[in-house]
């Protein structure tokens, strides 16, 4: 907005000109806090951030689940009960003590990357969840040279008191859509 410059040399029109000024400035402060409220007060927002949440989680305990050390099994395969809950904490339980002996004697490392991942259910209300991912497998064997597999994985994820946690985890094969 622009006043004329002999307006503006009189003390009534610089008056009316911060007045113009204040009236503009609280008008769009009034917007903006009517803004954020709409915003904080959304509830596609929450949703938006759970999602999100869960993306993060699933992507990082896959990740776990597709990654150990053998020189540290057994810590490695305390860590996948930990990222656990559910009917799949209870097979990686009843399974724990043969599984270290087996990456104990094999030797094989594993380290798992997710790729990608998505979100494909969430339900805020009953904390439960799906997401798909892919996922890159680097296998170094105890002897001979590393490979790389790539592969695909459904997860549920269940809400605990502990955040969200992998409750299945399922390999998708390569040639299914």
């Amino acid at each position: 907005m622009s006043f004329p410059t002999s307006l503006l040399r009189s003390a009534a029109g610089r008056r009316t000109a911060w007045a113009t000024a204040w009236v503009l400035a609280v008008v769009l402060c009034a917007l903006g806090a009517r803004s954020y409220a709409d915003a904080r007060g959304d509830g596609s927002l929450g949703y938006g951030k759970a999602r999100d949440t869960v993306r993060a989680t699933g992507q990082r305990e896959i990740a776990r689940l597709n990654t150990v050390d053998a020189a540290h099994a057994a810590r490695d395969l305390t860590g996948w009960l930990d990222a656990t809950t559910g009917p799949l904490h209870d097979q990686l339980s009843r399974t724990h003590t043969a599984d270290e002996s087996a990456l104990t004697g094999s030797g094989t490392s594993t380290r798992g990357t997710v790729t990608d991942a998505a979100v494909t259910e969430l339900d805020t209300r009953a904390g439960t969840a799906k997401l798909i991912a892919t996922v890159q497998v680097r296998v170094a064997p105890k002897s001979g040279s590393a490979r790389v597999d790539r592969k695909r994985f459904e997860a549920n994820l269940s809400r605990t008191s502990g955040g969200w946690k992998l409750s299945a985890l399922t390999a998708v094969p390569v040639g299914a859509s």
